[in-house]
């Protein structure tokens, strides 16, 4: 760097010297020439790619302030001193890096020593203590099988045995409540008999069955333990309101796996709620409601409809309360038969008031109210038998029986009571009135016959049994009428007894029409009348002919023969006796005309109130005239 700091200084005192600048024209210099070459050197170096040539030129920057021909003669001499000050400087700081490593090296040396020695120490003392650490090894592996038997053991205990909490609410105290953590706890006995089968499939079948044994008496402790509390829960429900609690329904859902402590759970409930429903029946009957509202029902015993009406409605409603009650006891019981034992149980609770009712009801029946009233009794009882078997099935068969017996019985004394009034009519039977409408006692029966078939109309038994008593009430009733209204005429004439008959016929018709059921009836009246029409008609005809004078002649050409000759040669049969004979007629039929003509002007005017009055004359008087001229 010196050397070329010292050409570059001479390079301009030398320049004109050597020709350099003889323009383009003079001859270069000589390539030998150690300066030229250098010169070329430097003017051919691009300072701007040597990154280390301009960082040597920046660090020269900071010393070489001033370029004077005696500073740039002595610049080599000051980098040699610059970098011979800084070599210096760097030996001093190494010296002290050297002192500090050779310090660390002698710490390190000393702590090597004593690692060395340390660790001949633990030799030894290892090879000491070899005998304990190996004895401590099996005692830290025993501690831990020991440890982990001792969980497989609280894990054990844990699934397969009980609380003493557990036990003490199995067990309880004679008299004790039963609570919500005594089902957790039974439900326990359960799943731990259930889970302890598994150990029967392996080698623990002793410890299997000890536990098996443990749980199936504890199961059978809390099992009786519960039957006790279920059942004197059962006897303390003797409020009308019986209010089943949730606990008494979850005691009902466990007893169901022990069926003999369930059944007899449940004849405890039935034996008090029997109990409940004969008082509340007989308060009913005899005391009436709280603060004598609704009254009692034997206030209304000289009203027979309404006196058993009343006990059977509250019957009715008592049968659907204690069948609820009994839906609430066994809501959550999954077992079979539930609706039968619901049955069952409702039909032993009922039985209590089936003598009272029947006593009742068989004083009300043969006190024998009448025909209309009796039907209407039976009517009730059918439909109370109807509706009661709905609720609870056949199983109520005590208090159904009852029931269907007092139905037969009034339906009985009912039958009784029309056979007595049909046989009445036949012992004295009526003459026919002068104007030949129906009798009086036939207008009776008609009205009773009307009352016992609207009542019937009105009855809500079901279609069927309707239908079947209908049959008997009208079997009871019209043929007794009609042997009565056929002996009342047997001593009429002719045209009487059949004018007779078809007023009583039309009558027994007009009846039976407003009711359903007696088309097979109104058919057979309607036949019957049609024929004592015809035999109307062929009498009032006969004599017509007859008063006319036409019956002779008419008789006569019906049988007249060719072989008898003319008929105007006969007797009564000349041209002058048929002239009479017509004239006769024509007349008749002036009246006859007349007479229609007045009735029929009666029939039309609207203040006589005629509902469609066409529909009962068809033909004018015209057309009458036209038709008999």
């Amino acid at each position: 760097m010196a050397d070329a700091g010292g050409e570059v200084a001479a390079a301009p005192a030398s320049g004109p010297a050597n020709g350099l600048s003889n323009g383009a024209g003079a001859t270069p210099a000589q390539p030998n020439n150690p300066l030229s070459r250098k010169l070329h050197k430097i003017l051919e170096t691009r300072l701007d790619n040597d990154k280390e040539m301009l960082e040597a030129l920046k660090a020269l920057s900071t010393f070489f302030v001033e370029n004077s021909l005696r500073t740039r003669r002595n610049l080599r001499g000051d980098i040699e001193r610059r970098s011979l000050a800084i070599n210096e400087e760097f030996v001093s700081i190494f010296k002290e890096v050297k002192e500090e490593l050779e310090s660390i090296n002698e710490d390190v040396q000393a702590m090597s020593s004593c690692c060395q020695d340390m660790t001949s120490r633990l030799q030894a003392a290892k090879e000491q203590t070899q005998d304990l650490i190996v004895k401590t090894t099996k005692l830290q592996a025993e501690s831990q099988r020991l440890e982990i038997r001792a969980q497989v053991a609280d894990a054990f205990l844990s699934k397969f045995q009980l609380t003493s909490d557990e036990m003490g609410l199995l067990r309880g105290t004679r008299g004790g409540p039963v609570t919500e953590d005594f089902f957790k706890a039974l439900g326990r006995v359960k799943q731990i008999h259930n889970d302890v089968k598994v150990l029967l499939r392996t080698n623990q079948q002793t410890a299997g069955l000890e536990i098996m044994e443990q749980m199936a008496l504890l199961q059978e402790t809390a099992y009786e333990r519960l039957y006790r509390w279920a059942q004197s829960e059962c006897r303390a429900l003797t409020q009308e309101s019986c209010d089943v609690s949730a606990v008494l329904t979850q005691a009902m859902e466990a007893l169901q796996d022990r069926p003999v402590l369930y059944k007899y759970t449940l004849d405890e409930f039935g034996t008090a709620r029997r109990s409940t429903v004969v008082r509340g029946f007989i308060d009913a009957l005899t005391r009436g409601g709280p603060g004598g509202t609704p009254r009692p029902i034997e206030m209304h015993s000289h009203d027979p409809l309404r006196y058993v009406g009343d006990m059977l409605a509250w019957l009715h409603q008592a049968t659907a309360s204690e069948k609820e009650h009994l839906e609430a006891l066994l809501k959550h019981v999954t077992a079979q038969g539930v609706e039968e034992n619901i049955q069952e149980v409702v039909g032993h609770i009922t039985e209590g008031v089936c003598r009272p009712l029947k006593v009742r009801i068989e004083q009300v029946i043969l006190a024998e109210p009448g025909a209309v009233l009796l039907y209407k009794i039976s009517n009730l009882l059918k439909f109370y038998h109807h509706t009661i078997s709905a609720i609870v099935g056949n199983s109520a068969a005590t208090l159904l029986t009852t029931i269907e017996e007092m139905h037969l019985l009034s339906k009985k004394i009912f039958f009784n009571s029309l056979s007595l009034h049909a046989s009445k009519l036949m012992d004295k039977v009526e003459l026919p009135p002068p104007d030949l409408g129906p009798s009086s006692a036939l207008n009776q029966t008609l009205t009773l016959l009307r009352e016992v078939l609207a009542s019937h109309d009105s009855s809500v038994v079901p279609l069927d049994a309707r239908q079947a008593d209908f049959v008997q009430v009208l079997s009871c009733v019209l043929d007794p009428l009609l042997q009565m209204c056929t002996v009342s005429a047997s001593n009429l004439g002719t045209a009487d007894m059949a004018t007779f008959m078809v007023n009583s016929l039309y009558m027994m018709k007009t009846t039976l029409a407003l009711f359903e059921f007696t088309d097979r009836r109104l058919e057979m009246l309607q036949f019957q009348i049609e024929a004592h029409l015809d035999t109307l008609i062929n009498e009032q005809a006969s004599y017509v002919l007859t008063r006319v004078g036409l019956s002779y002649i008419y008789n006569t050409v019906q049988q007249h023969k060719p072989e008898q000759g003319s008929l105007a040669s006969l007797p009564n049969l000349d041209s002058v006796a048929l002239k009479a004979a017509m004239q006769i007629v024509k007349q008749s039929t002036e009246l006859v005309c007349r007479a229609y003509e007045e009735v029929h002007a009666a029939v039309m005017n609207p203040v006589n109130e005629y509902k469609d009055p066409e529909s009962i004359l068809h033909r004018s008087p015209e057309q009458v005239k036209t038709l008999l001229s």
